[in-house]
Protein backbone atom coordinates (compact mmCIF):
# COMPACT_ATOMS: atom_id res chain seq x y z
CA UNK A 1 0.00 0.00 0.00
CA UNK A 2 2.73 2.50 0.80
CA UNK A 3 4.23 1.27 -2.52
CA UNK A 4 0.92 2.60 -4.69
CA UNK A 5 1.01 5.85 -2.78
CA UNK A 6 4.61 6.64 -3.95
CA UNK A 7 4.12 5.60 -6.99
CA UNK A 8 1.05 7.95 -7.45
CA UNK A 9 2.49 10.89 -5.48
CA UNK A 10 6.06 10.17 -7.82
CA UNK A 11 3.87 9.64 -11.41
CA UNK A 12 1.84 12.48 -10.75
CA UNK A 13 5.36 14.80 -10.32
CA UNK A 14 7.10 13.12 -12.84
CA UNK A 15 4.15 13.61 -15.86
CA UNK A 16 4.65 17.13 -16.22
CA UNK A 17 6.43 18.95 -19.04
CA UNK A 18 7.67 21.28 -16.49
CA UNK A 19 9.77 18.12 -15.09
CA UNK A 20 11.45 17.47 -18.06
CA UNK A 21 12.49 20.89 -18.75
CA UNK A 22 13.62 21.05 -14.89
CA UNK A 23 15.62 17.84 -15.33
CA UNK A 24 17.31 19.16 -18.31
CA UNK A 25 18.18 22.82 -17.06
CA UNK A 26 19.83 21.48 -14.02
CA UNK A 27 22.20 18.82 -15.93
CA UNK A 28 22.88 21.95 -17.93
CA UNK A 29 23.46 23.81 -14.87
CA UNK A 30 25.68 21.89 -13.43
CA UNK A 31 27.79 21.17 -16.52
CA UNK A 32 28.12 24.67 -16.50
CA UNK A 33 29.12 24.97 -12.81
CA UNK A 34 32.46 22.82 -13.53
CA UNK A 35 32.99 23.88 -16.71
CA UNK A 36 33.52 27.82 -15.77
CA UNK A 37 36.17 26.79 -13.54
CA UNK A 38 37.67 23.70 -15.27
CA UNK A 39 41.23 24.40 -15.79
CA UNK A 40 42.80 25.87 -18.84
CA UNK A 41 46.17 24.40 -19.19
CA UNK A 42 48.06 20.85 -19.04
CA UNK A 43 49.43 21.66 -15.62
CA UNK A 44 47.97 21.09 -12.37
CA UNK A 45 48.76 21.60 -8.81
CA UNK A 46 49.24 19.08 -7.02
CA UNK A 47 47.72 20.22 -3.94
CA UNK A 48 44.68 20.60 -6.24
CA UNK A 49 43.39 23.42 -4.94
CA UNK A 50 42.17 23.96 -8.58
CA UNK A 51 39.87 21.10 -7.71
CA UNK A 52 38.87 22.11 -4.74
CA UNK A 53 37.82 25.29 -6.05
CA UNK A 54 35.69 23.74 -8.70
CA UNK A 55 33.83 21.49 -5.89
CA UNK A 56 33.44 24.18 -3.96
CA UNK A 57 31.17 25.99 -6.19
CA UNK A 58 29.41 23.12 -7.62
CA UNK A 59 28.14 22.33 -3.75
CA UNK A 60 26.95 26.00 -3.48
CA UNK A 61 25.19 25.45 -6.61
CA UNK A 62 23.67 22.24 -6.07
CA UNK A 63 22.32 23.66 -2.36
CA UNK A 64 20.93 26.48 -3.67
CA UNK A 65 19.29 24.57 -6.56
CA UNK A 66 17.86 22.44 -4.12
CA UNK A 67 16.72 25.48 -1.84
CA UNK A 68 15.38 26.85 -4.64
CA UNK A 69 13.22 24.10 -6.55
CA UNK A 70 12.79 21.85 -3.80
CA UNK A 71 10.32 23.46 -1.09
CA UNK A 72 7.15 23.77 -3.42
CA UNK A 73 6.49 20.38 -4.19
CA UNK A 74 5.73 19.42 -0.13
CA UNK A 75 4.04 22.42 0.54
CA UNK A 76 1.93 21.71 -2.31
CA UNK A 77 1.04 18.00 -1.89
CA UNK A 78 -1.38 17.67 1.52
CA UNK A 79 -3.13 21.78 0.71
CA UNK A 80 -3.49 20.60 -3.27
CA UNK A 81 -5.74 17.04 -1.76
CA UNK A 82 -7.62 19.16 0.47
CA UNK A 83 -9.10 21.78 -2.00
CA UNK A 84 -9.50 18.57 -4.46
CA UNK A 85 -11.21 16.78 -2.21
CA UNK A 86 -9.35 14.02 -1.92
CA UNK A 87 -7.43 13.55 1.15
CA UNK A 88 -10.94 13.27 2.28
CA UNK A 89 -11.00 9.63 0.22
CA UNK A 90 -7.33 8.96 1.72
CA UNK A 91 -7.76 9.26 4.91
CA UNK A 92 -11.11 6.65 4.80
CA UNK A 93 -8.71 3.81 3.11
CA UNK A 94 -7.40 1.34 4.96
CA UNK A 95 -3.45 3.21 4.28
CA UNK A 96 -4.09 5.34 8.02
CA UNK A 97 -1.74 8.69 8.57
CA UNK A 98 1.74 7.27 8.44
CA UNK A 99 1.23 5.61 5.16
CA UNK A 100 -0.20 8.87 3.83
CA UNK A 101 2.51 10.65 5.65
CA UNK A 102 5.65 8.85 4.18
CA UNK A 103 4.21 8.10 0.60
CA UNK A 104 4.34 11.41 0.42
CA UNK A 105 7.81 12.25 1.78
CA UNK A 106 9.03 9.47 0.03
CA UNK A 107 8.01 11.00 -3.43
CA UNK A 108 9.45 14.66 -2.63
CA UNK A 109 13.03 12.60 -1.51
CA UNK A 110 12.95 10.43 -4.30
CA UNK A 111 12.65 14.38 -6.28
CA UNK A 112 14.95 15.23 -4.52
CA UNK A 113 17.34 11.99 -5.33
CA UNK A 114 17.25 12.33 -8.58
CA UNK A 115 18.82 15.87 -8.31
CA UNK A 116 21.34 14.71 -6.56
CA UNK A 117 21.92 11.72 -8.50
CA UNK A 118 22.10 14.03 -11.74
CA UNK A 119 24.79 16.28 -10.56
CA UNK A 120 27.30 12.41 -9.68
CA UNK A 121 28.76 13.34 -13.15
CA UNK A 122 29.95 16.52 -12.34
CA UNK A 123 31.09 15.75 -8.76
CA UNK A 124 32.14 12.90 -10.77
CA UNK A 125 34.63 15.25 -12.98
CA UNK A 126 35.85 17.49 -9.76
CA UNK A 127 37.31 14.11 -8.28
CA UNK A 128 38.86 12.96 -11.19
CA UNK A 129 40.83 16.27 -11.00
CA UNK A 130 42.68 14.85 -7.69
CA UNK A 131 43.17 16.57 -4.65
CA UNK A 132 39.18 15.82 -3.61
CA UNK A 133 38.72 12.63 -0.50
CA UNK A 134 35.75 11.06 -1.44
CA UNK A 135 34.57 10.29 2.09
CA UNK A 136 36.14 13.87 3.77
CA UNK A 137 34.62 16.26 0.84
CA UNK A 138 32.60 14.46 -1.81
CA UNK A 139 30.54 12.17 1.45
CA UNK A 140 30.27 14.60 3.76
CA UNK A 141 28.84 17.17 1.29
CA UNK A 142 26.15 14.95 0.01
CA UNK A 143 25.27 14.14 3.75
CA UNK A 144 24.69 17.86 3.87
CA UNK A 145 22.30 17.96 1.08
CA UNK A 146 20.50 14.65 1.51
CA UNK A 147 20.09 15.66 5.39
CA UNK A 148 18.85 19.78 4.00
CA UNK A 149 16.47 18.18 1.64
CA UNK A 150 14.95 15.88 4.15
CA UNK A 151 14.67 18.36 6.96
CA UNK A 152 13.09 20.99 4.40
CA UNK A 153 10.46 18.21 2.88
CA UNK A 154 9.36 17.55 6.12
CA UNK A 155 8.65 21.16 7.24
CA UNK A 156 6.97 21.71 3.97
CA UNK A 157 4.56 19.14 4.72
CA UNK A 158 3.83 20.36 8.08
CA UNK A 159 2.99 23.33 6.52
CA UNK A 160 0.68 22.20 4.09
CA UNK A 161 -1.01 20.25 6.75
CA UNK A 162 -1.96 23.89 8.35
CA UNK A 163 -2.33 26.03 4.97
CA UNK A 164 -6.43 26.53 3.23
CA UNK A 165 -4.35 27.96 -0.18
CA UNK A 166 -1.86 26.36 -2.21
CA UNK A 167 -0.07 29.85 -2.92
CA UNK A 168 -0.52 30.65 1.07
CA UNK A 169 1.60 27.22 2.11
CA UNK A 170 4.19 28.04 -1.02
CA UNK A 171 4.83 31.61 0.63
CA UNK A 172 5.22 30.45 4.25
CA UNK A 173 7.49 27.24 3.10
CA UNK A 174 9.54 29.75 1.03
CA UNK A 175 9.37 31.90 3.97
CA UNK A 176 10.96 29.29 6.31
CA UNK A 177 13.47 27.63 4.35
CA UNK A 178 15.10 31.09 3.89
CA UNK A 179 15.04 32.00 8.09
CA UNK A 180 16.62 28.15 8.47
CA UNK A 181 19.24 29.33 5.84
CA UNK A 182 19.63 32.54 5.98
CA UNK A 183 18.52 34.43 9.02
CA UNK A 184 19.88 32.03 11.25
CA UNK A 185 23.68 32.85 10.51
CA UNK A 186 22.78 36.60 12.24
CA UNK A 187 22.97 36.26 15.41
CA UNK A 188 26.12 34.21 15.49
CA UNK A 189 27.85 37.39 13.83
CA UNK A 190 26.49 39.29 16.14
CA UNK A 191 27.79 37.59 19.22
CA UNK A 192 30.62 35.60 18.21
CA UNK A 193 33.99 35.97 20.80
CA UNK A 194 31.54 37.06 23.69
CA UNK A 195 29.83 35.24 26.58
CA UNK A 196 26.80 34.56 28.15
CA UNK A 197 23.54 33.21 26.85
CA UNK A 198 23.05 35.19 24.17
CA UNK A 199 26.16 33.94 22.10
CA UNK A 200 25.08 30.34 23.09
CA UNK A 201 21.59 30.88 21.48
CA UNK A 202 23.73 32.48 18.24
CA UNK A 203 26.03 29.24 17.83
CA UNK A 204 22.50 27.14 18.22
CA UNK A 205 21.14 28.26 15.73
CA UNK A 206 24.42 29.01 13.52
CA UNK A 207 24.27 25.08 13.23
CA UNK A 208 20.66 24.60 12.21
CA UNK A 209 21.85 26.23 8.07
CA UNK A 210 23.41 23.99 5.74
CA UNK A 211 25.63 27.13 4.42
CA UNK A 212 27.18 26.89 7.73
CA UNK A 213 27.81 23.28 7.13
CA UNK A 214 28.97 23.60 3.60
CA UNK A 215 31.24 26.53 4.65
CA UNK A 216 32.69 24.78 7.06
CA UNK A 217 33.51 21.75 4.16
CA UNK A 218 34.21 23.63 1.44
CA UNK A 219 36.82 25.81 3.25
CA UNK A 220 34.72 28.94 3.41
CA UNK A 221 34.33 28.76 6.71
CA UNK A 222 33.69 30.86 9.26
CA UNK A 223 32.87 33.79 6.68
CA UNK A 224 32.37 37.23 8.69
CA UNK A 225 34.09 35.86 11.35
CA UNK A 226 36.08 38.46 11.87
CA UNK A 227 39.66 36.36 12.45
CA UNK A 228 37.93 33.69 15.35
CA UNK A 229 38.90 30.63 15.17
CA UNK A 230 35.62 27.98 15.81
CA UNK A 231 36.85 23.99 15.91
CA UNK A 232 32.77 23.30 16.16
CA UNK A 233 32.24 20.12 14.26
CA UNK A 234 28.85 21.57 12.31
CA UNK A 235 28.44 19.11 10.10
CA UNK A 236 27.70 16.76 13.40
CA UNK A 237 25.62 19.28 14.50
CA UNK A 238 23.31 20.53 11.41
CA UNK A 239 22.72 16.35 11.42
CA UNK A 240 21.56 15.94 14.72
CA UNK A 241 19.71 19.07 14.92
CA UNK A 242 18.20 19.06 11.54
CA UNK A 243 17.11 15.02 12.64
CA UNK A 244 15.52 16.02 15.52
CA UNK A 245 13.75 18.65 14.14
CA UNK A 246 12.39 16.26 11.23
CA UNK A 247 11.05 13.77 13.67
CA UNK A 248 9.50 16.69 15.44
CA UNK A 249 7.77 17.83 12.33
CA UNK A 250 7.10 14.61 11.40
CA UNK A 251 4.92 13.44 14.44
CA UNK A 252 3.36 17.02 14.23
CA UNK A 253 2.33 16.26 10.57
CA UNK A 254 0.95 13.12 11.70
CA UNK A 255 -1.23 14.16 14.39
CA UNK A 256 -2.39 16.44 11.91
CA UNK A 257 -3.94 14.04 9.04
CA UNK A 258 -7.00 13.26 10.16
CA UNK A 259 -10.82 14.00 10.14
CA UNK A 260 -9.95 17.65 12.11
CA UNK A 261 -7.56 18.67 9.36
CA UNK A 262 -10.98 20.11 8.06
CA UNK A 263 -12.75 21.73 11.08
CA UNK A 264 -12.56 25.25 10.49
CA UNK A 265 -14.70 26.22 13.40
CA UNK A 266 -14.29 29.63 14.33
CA UNK A 267 -15.58 32.50 16.58
CA UNK A 268 -18.27 34.50 14.80
CA UNK A 269 -17.11 37.70 16.38
CA UNK A 270 -18.84 40.87 16.77
CA UNK A 271 -19.01 44.50 14.86
CA UNK A 272 -17.52 46.98 17.23
CA UNK A 273 -19.65 49.19 15.28
CA UNK A 274 -22.70 47.40 17.40
CA UNK A 275 -21.62 48.01 20.79
CA UNK A 276 -21.28 50.91 23.11
CA UNK A 277 -19.70 54.05 22.66
CA UNK A 278 -17.13 53.24 25.61
CA UNK A 279 -16.67 49.96 24.04
CA UNK A 280 -16.03 51.35 20.94
CA UNK A 281 -13.51 53.94 22.39
CA UNK A 282 -11.30 51.62 24.10
CA UNK A 283 -11.14 49.24 21.38
CA UNK A 284 -9.96 52.15 19.06
CA UNK A 285 -7.43 53.24 21.93
CA UNK A 286 -5.86 49.39 22.03
CA UNK A 287 -5.78 48.69 18.32
CA UNK A 288 -5.51 51.71 16.96
CA UNK A 289 -6.75 50.38 13.85
CA UNK A 290 -9.74 47.63 15.10
CA UNK A 291 -9.85 45.27 12.71
CA UNK A 292 -14.10 44.57 13.70
CA UNK A 293 -14.87 47.80 12.68
CA UNK A 294 -17.09 48.10 9.29
CA UNK A 295 -15.14 49.33 6.98
CA UNK A 296 -16.20 52.93 4.96
CA UNK A 297 -17.30 53.26 1.67
CA UNK A 298 -14.51 53.65 -1.33
CA UNK A 299 -14.23 57.36 -2.41
CA UNK A 300 -14.40 58.32 -5.24
CA UNK A 301 -10.68 59.54 -5.96
CA UNK A 302 -9.37 56.08 -4.70
CA UNK A 303 -8.51 53.20 -7.09
CA UNK A 304 -11.09 50.87 -6.27
CA UNK A 305 -8.79 47.84 -7.34
CA UNK A 306 -6.25 48.58 -4.73
CA UNK A 307 -9.05 49.41 -2.00
CA UNK A 308 -10.11 45.05 -3.22
CA UNK A 309 -6.55 44.20 -2.47
CA UNK A 310 -6.23 45.62 0.74
CA UNK A 311 -9.31 44.36 2.00
CA UNK A 312 -9.17 41.03 0.27
CA UNK A 313 -5.77 40.02 0.96
CA UNK A 314 -5.13 38.93 4.62
CA UNK A 315 -1.73 41.15 4.96
CA UNK A 316 -3.22 43.48 3.14
CA UNK A 317 -5.81 44.88 5.80
CA UNK A 318 -4.43 48.05 7.49
CA UNK A 319 -4.15 46.77 10.98
CA UNK A 320 -1.82 43.62 9.88
CA UNK A 321 0.17 46.04 8.07
CA UNK A 322 0.66 48.34 11.08
CA UNK A 323 1.77 44.89 12.77
CA UNK A 324 4.35 44.56 10.26
CA UNK A 325 5.19 47.95 10.13
CA UNK A 326 5.63 47.35 14.02
CA UNK A 327 7.58 43.98 13.65
CA UNK A 328 9.98 45.82 11.50
CA UNK A 329 10.74 48.56 13.66
CA UNK A 330 11.25 46.51 16.62
CA UNK A 331 13.86 44.83 14.59
CA UNK A 332 15.63 48.00 12.96
CA UNK A 333 15.75 49.02 16.91
CA UNK A 334 17.37 45.79 17.51
CA UNK A 335 19.90 46.55 14.85
CA UNK A 336 20.53 49.74 16.13
CA UNK A 337 21.56 48.09 19.23
CA UNK A 338 23.66 45.94 17.82
CA UNK A 339 24.89 49.04 16.13
CA UNK A 340 25.77 51.02 18.84
CA UNK A 341 27.29 48.24 20.61
CA UNK A 342 29.49 46.54 18.23
CA UNK A 343 30.75 49.49 16.84
CA UNK A 344 34.15 49.46 18.73
CA UNK A 345 34.50 45.64 18.22
CA UNK A 346 33.51 44.91 14.34
CA UNK A 347 33.04 48.90 12.59
CA UNK A 348 30.09 50.55 11.35
CA UNK A 349 30.82 48.83 7.95
CA UNK A 350 30.55 45.45 9.30
CA UNK A 351 26.90 46.08 11.28
CA UNK A 352 25.53 47.97 8.43
CA UNK A 353 26.43 45.23 5.72
CA UNK A 354 24.52 42.58 8.48
CA UNK A 355 21.96 45.00 8.23
CA UNK A 356 21.78 45.05 4.84
CA UNK A 357 21.37 41.36 4.25
CA UNK A 358 19.06 41.30 6.51
CA UNK A 359 16.93 44.09 5.12
CA UNK A 360 16.92 42.61 1.59
CA UNK A 361 16.03 39.16 2.50
CA UNK A 362 13.10 40.73 4.39
CA UNK A 363 12.49 42.45 0.78
CA UNK A 364 13.41 39.08 -1.12
CA UNK A 365 11.01 37.48 1.31
CA UNK A 366 7.92 39.39 0.96
CA UNK A 367 7.54 41.26 -2.18
CA UNK A 368 7.09 38.03 -4.38
CA UNK A 369 4.19 36.82 -1.86
CA UNK A 370 2.93 39.82 -2.51
CA UNK A 371 2.72 40.85 -6.44
CA UNK A 372 3.37 37.04 -8.13
CA UNK A 373 -0.29 36.74 -7.62
CA UNK A 374 -1.58 39.95 -8.82
CA UNK A 375 -3.00 38.44 -12.44
CA UNK A 376 -2.95 34.86 -11.82
CA UNK A 377 -4.84 34.58 -8.49
CA UNK A 378 -8.03 36.65 -10.47
CA UNK A 379 -7.48 34.27 -13.68
CA UNK A 380 -7.60 31.07 -10.87
CA UNK A 381 -10.53 32.88 -8.98
CA UNK A 382 -12.41 33.59 -12.17
CA UNK A 383 -12.05 36.83 -11.05
CA UNK A 384 -10.81 38.52 -14.09
CA UNK A 385 -13.86 37.92 -16.05
CA UNK A 386 -15.70 40.55 -13.22
CA UNK A 387 -12.64 42.60 -13.94
CA UNK A 388 -13.13 43.20 -17.64
CA UNK A 389 -16.79 44.02 -17.25
CA UNK A 390 -16.27 47.04 -15.10
CA UNK A 391 -15.32 50.45 -17.16
CA UNK A 392 -11.77 50.74 -16.02
CA UNK A 393 -9.30 50.68 -18.33
CA UNK A 394 -6.01 47.83 -18.59
CA UNK A 395 -3.87 50.65 -16.66
CA UNK A 396 -5.90 51.90 -14.47
CA UNK A 397 -6.24 47.82 -12.67
CA UNK A 398 -2.68 47.06 -13.42
CA UNK A 399 -2.02 50.23 -11.59
CA UNK A 400 -4.30 49.35 -8.87
CA UNK A 401 -2.80 46.12 -7.96
CA UNK A 402 0.84 47.54 -8.02
CA UNK A 403 -0.43 50.64 -5.56
CA UNK A 404 -1.42 47.53 -3.25
CA UNK A 405 1.92 46.19 -3.22
CA UNK A 406 3.91 49.67 -3.24
CA UNK A 407 2.35 50.84 0.27
CA UNK A 408 3.23 48.18 2.07
CA UNK A 409 6.94 48.10 0.91
CA UNK A 410 7.49 51.35 1.37
CA UNK A 411 6.11 50.74 5.07
CA UNK A 412 8.45 48.36 5.52
CA UNK A 413 11.60 50.34 4.06
CA UNK A 414 10.41 53.57 6.60
CA UNK A 415 10.33 51.02 9.35
CA UNK A 416 14.08 49.88 9.10
CA UNK A 417 15.33 53.40 8.73
CA UNK A 418 16.81 54.21 12.15
CA UNK A 419 19.40 51.52 12.11
CA UNK A 420 20.76 53.73 9.59
CA UNK A 421 20.08 57.25 11.25
CA UNK A 422 22.25 55.70 14.09
CA UNK A 423 24.98 54.91 11.94
CA UNK A 424 24.92 58.24 10.30
CA UNK A 425 25.01 60.08 14.17
CA UNK A 426 28.10 58.11 14.91
CA UNK A 427 29.93 58.23 11.88
CA UNK A 428 28.58 61.60 9.72
CA UNK A 429 31.76 60.63 6.95
CA UNK A 430 28.76 57.49 6.09
CA UNK A 431 25.72 59.52 5.18
CA UNK A 432 26.68 59.63 1.49
CA UNK A 433 26.87 55.50 1.22
CA UNK A 434 23.76 55.83 3.76
CA UNK A 435 22.00 57.72 1.37
CA UNK A 436 23.46 55.03 -1.75
CA UNK A 437 22.14 52.46 -0.21
CA UNK A 438 18.96 53.25 0.78
CA UNK A 439 18.39 54.05 -2.93
CA UNK A 440 19.78 50.64 -3.66
CA UNK A 441 17.39 48.83 -1.34
CA UNK A 442 14.53 51.47 -3.01
CA UNK A 443 15.69 50.49 -6.75
CA UNK A 444 15.77 46.58 -5.04
CA UNK A 445 11.86 47.16 -4.11
CA UNK A 446 10.46 48.38 -7.34
CA UNK A 447 12.92 45.90 -9.32
CA UNK A 448 11.50 42.86 -7.35
CA UNK A 449 7.63 44.13 -7.20
CA UNK A 450 8.09 44.39 -11.08
CA UNK A 451 9.70 40.70 -11.70
CA UNK A 452 7.62 39.03 -9.61
CA UNK A 453 4.36 40.20 -11.21
CA UNK A 454 5.89 39.90 -14.39
CA UNK A 455 6.72 36.31 -14.19
CA UNK A 456 3.60 35.91 -11.91
CA UNK A 457 1.74 37.20 -14.95
CA UNK A 458 2.69 34.45 -17.18
CA UNK A 459 1.27 31.80 -15.19
CA UNK A 460 -2.35 30.50 -14.89
CA UNK A 461 -2.18 28.76 -11.18
CA UNK A 462 -0.94 31.38 -7.96
CA UNK A 463 1.14 28.35 -6.51
CA UNK A 464 3.26 28.30 -10.33
CA UNK A 465 3.35 31.96 -10.15
CA UNK A 466 4.60 32.47 -6.46
CA UNK A 467 7.09 29.56 -6.86
CA UNK A 468 8.37 30.83 -10.26
CA UNK A 469 8.57 34.72 -9.29
CA UNK A 470 10.69 33.05 -5.96
CA UNK A 471 13.01 31.55 -8.38
CA UNK A 472 14.10 34.13 -10.33
CA UNK A 473 14.35 36.58 -7.92
CA UNK A 474 16.44 34.55 -5.64
CA UNK A 475 18.08 33.24 -8.47
CA UNK A 476 19.14 37.31 -9.37
CA UNK A 477 19.94 37.61 -5.56
CA UNK A 478 22.24 34.76 -5.36
CA UNK A 479 23.61 33.27 -8.41
CA UNK A 480 26.21 35.75 -8.61
CA UNK A 481 27.57 35.28 -5.57
CA UNK A 482 28.60 31.92 -6.75
CA UNK A 483 30.86 33.65 -8.98
CA UNK A 484 31.97 36.05 -5.79
CA UNK A 485 32.92 32.96 -4.07
CA UNK A 486 35.52 32.11 -6.82
CA UNK A 487 37.10 35.48 -6.42
CA UNK A 488 41.10 35.79 -7.50
CA UNK A 489 41.34 31.80 -8.31
CA UNK A 490 40.07 31.51 -11.16
CA UNK A 491 37.79 34.17 -11.71
CA UNK A 492 39.28 37.76 -12.29
CA UNK A 493 38.35 41.31 -10.78
CA UNK A 494 37.01 41.92 -14.18
CA UNK A 495 34.45 39.00 -14.11
CA UNK A 496 33.40 39.04 -10.41
CA UNK A 497 32.74 42.81 -11.02
CA UNK A 498 30.62 42.00 -14.08
CA UNK A 499 28.87 39.07 -12.24
CA UNK A 500 27.84 41.81 -8.98
CA UNK A 501 27.07 44.34 -11.04
CA UNK A 502 23.35 42.45 -11.52
CA UNK A 503 23.35 41.51 -8.13
CA UNK A 504 21.46 43.82 -5.54
CA UNK A 505 22.70 42.62 -2.47
CA UNK A 506 26.32 43.02 -3.88
CA UNK A 507 25.78 46.36 -5.19
CA UNK A 508 24.38 47.76 -1.15
CA UNK A 509 27.26 46.22 0.39
CA UNK A 510 30.00 47.50 -1.83
CA UNK A 511 28.29 50.90 -1.36
CA UNK A 512 28.34 50.09 2.56
CA UNK A 513 32.06 49.23 2.28
CA UNK A 514 31.22 45.64 4.03
CA UNK A 515 34.68 43.46 4.04
CA UNK A 516 34.61 41.34 0.51
CA UNK A 517 32.85 43.63 -1.61
CA UNK A 518 34.73 47.10 -0.55
CA UNK A 519 36.74 46.63 -3.89
CA UNK A 520 34.45 45.98 -6.66
CA UNK A 521 32.66 49.36 -7.83
CA UNK A 522 29.47 48.05 -9.11
CA UNK A 523 27.30 51.63 -8.74
CA UNK A 524 25.93 52.99 -11.29
CA UNK A 525 26.39 49.48 -13.20
CA UNK A 526 23.58 48.01 -10.79
CA UNK A 527 21.12 51.03 -10.73
CA UNK A 528 20.96 51.12 -14.49
CA UNK A 529 20.24 46.85 -15.05
CA UNK A 530 17.72 47.27 -11.84
CA UNK A 531 16.03 50.43 -14.20
CA UNK A 532 15.99 48.42 -17.30
CA UNK A 533 14.95 45.42 -16.05
CA UNK A 534 12.12 47.22 -14.14
CA UNK A 535 10.93 48.78 -16.98
CA UNK A 536 11.14 45.37 -19.23
CA UNK A 537 9.23 44.17 -16.22
CA UNK A 538 6.77 46.73 -16.51
CA UNK A 539 5.81 46.29 -20.46
CA UNK A 540 6.05 42.45 -20.25
CA UNK A 541 3.09 43.22 -17.46
CA UNK A 542 1.27 45.39 -19.52
CA UNK A 543 1.56 43.13 -22.52
CA UNK A 544 0.54 39.88 -20.57
CA UNK A 545 -2.28 42.05 -19.04
CA UNK A 546 -3.90 43.16 -22.53
CA UNK A 547 -3.91 39.92 -23.71
CA UNK A 548 -5.61 38.19 -21.23
CA UNK A 549 -8.48 41.07 -21.61
CA UNK A 550 -8.79 40.22 -25.09
CA UNK A 551 -11.94 38.59 -26.10
CA UNK A 552 -11.38 34.56 -25.69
Amino acid sequence: MLKAMVKRELTTLMRRRRMMALQCGLVALFAVLVAIRWPTDARMALTGSRSQQVFQLFGYGLLATLLLIMPVFPATSIVREKKQGTLALLLNTPLGPWRIFFGKLTAVLALSGIILVMSLPAASACYAMGGLSLYDDIAKVYQVLIVAALEYAVLGLLVSTYSNSIDSAVRLTYGLVLGLSVMTLGPHYFFQGTKGYLAEIGDVLYSLSPFAAMMSLTGVGDVGSKGLITKTELLGRFTVTSLIVSVIASIWSVSRLNHTIFDQARSQGTISDDQTQSVRFFRRLFFLVDPQRRSSNISSFANPITVKEFRCRRFGRLHWLLRLVAICAVLSLGLTYATTAGTFDWGVETIGGIMVVMQVALLALITPSLSAGLLSSERESRGWQLLQTTPMSITRIVWGKLLSVILPLMLILCATLPGYVVMVYIEPGMKLQVERVIICLAAMAVFAMLLSAAVGSLFKRTAAATAAAYGALLSICALPLLVWLGRDAPFGHKTVEAALSVNPIAAALSVIRMPGFQDYSLIPANWWFLGIGSITSLLILLAQTYRISRPQ
